[in-house]
């Protein structure tokens, strides 16, 4: 390739066993569109574009090969390698070393690594996000903690980019990462009308409004079910840390040391979390005043559950209506 010719990135997309393909093809038909529109602008100078290719990884066989090259001939030096998501839930994928092994081999090239989804599996595999930030799908991000104990999980983010590594969170949030890179590489005013003409937004910063709470009742300690029930029959009572130890048959201090091993957060952050879920239903599929659902979920003071609101959501309770009602 001459100069003229020279790719404004090289991305590599990993197809791996039981990947998302719809993300795979996605992510090039954005690429091609971006480089359409970067085209347009351009004029009579040249134009910039990615060159797309798909790399297939065969666990079994023990190798990755190039299926697939949008700008066949020269070699590859990938600048971007990105596992899309899963297709099967994260306690069904297996490991793949192979897999990992050909990411780790382009980010020792000098690539930077990216993941959308339970793709962050792959990437976690390598090695390479030990100590760092990453992101994954809400629902996956506590899985992601729990099998790989180094990795920095920020499950609230949608795209997280820390220099060599890009991570983002949901099964579609492959438009957020794609969008992401077209900025990066071709300008904003590229990255726009590349999200207009597919008719996305631009990409979103947190996956908060989307996530809902799944309090974990599996854990095998029965004096906390006993006080997680009781928390999800009376939330709106508001029962306190004396009350709920009582309904365990446990000291408030081996109480509270129990209930965070079991659950992962602390009593009053439970409560919180059960609350605001039942406001967002009601947000959702009523027209009671935001006012009135404070007071049902148990807030009597309707500026502190807004603020409250705001935190675990990143919307106000107007705004996430707004986006999310059906009433």
């Amino acid at each position: 390739m001459g100069m003229a010719d020279k790719p404004a990135a090289q991305i590599g997309l990993l197809i791996y066993p039981d990947c998302q393909l719809a993300a795979v093809h996605g992510l090039t038909d954005l690429f091609r569109i971006a480089g359409e529109w970067a085209s347009r602008r351009a004029g009579e100078g040249p134009a910039p574009f990615v060159r797309i290719s798909h790399w297939t990884a065969s666990e079994d066989e023990g190798r990755v090969a190039c299926t697939w090259d949008s700008h066949p001939g020269a070699p590859h030096v990938l600048t971007h390698a990105i596992a899309p998501p899963s297709l099967v839930a994260p306690d069904q994928m297996r490991p793949m070393p192979i897999s990992a092994a050909w990411m780790k081999a382009r980010h020792a090239e000098g690539g930077v690594l990216g993941s959308v989804c339970a793709g962050a599996f792959v990437l976690a595999e390598t090695g390479l996000a030990d100590g760092r930030r990453a992101t994954t799908h809400w629902a996956f991000a506590q899985a992601l903690a729990e099998r790989f104990p180094a990795v920095q999980v920020a499950e609230s983010r949608m795209v997280l980019v820390d220099g060599d590594l890009m991570t983002a969170g949901g099964i579609l949030a492959w438009t957020d990462l794609g969008l992401t890179l077209v900025e990066r590489l071709m300008g904003p005013s590229v990255m726009l009308a590349t999200a207009r003409f597919l008719l996305v937004d631009p990409p979103r910063r947190s996956q908060l409004p989307f996530a809902v709470f799944q309090p974990r009742f599996d854990h095998g300690d029965g004096a906390v079910l006993k006080a997680q029930h009781h928390l999800q029959a009376r939330s709106a009572d508001g029962p306190g840390v004396p009350e709920l130890a009582a309904i365990a048959g446990l000291g408030e201090r081996t109480f509270l040391r129990r209930f965070a091993k079991a659950t992962g957060i602390r009593p009053v952050e439970y409560l919180q979390q059960v609350r605001v879920a039942r406001a967002r239903e009601a947000l959702e599929l009523t027209r009671d005043p935001v006012d009135q659902i404070a007071w049902k979920v148990g807030y009597a003071d309707p500026a502190a559950f807004r603020k409250l609101f705001h935190r675990l959501t990143g919307e106000t309770p107007t705004a996430y209506r707004k986006r999310f009602g059906i009433a």
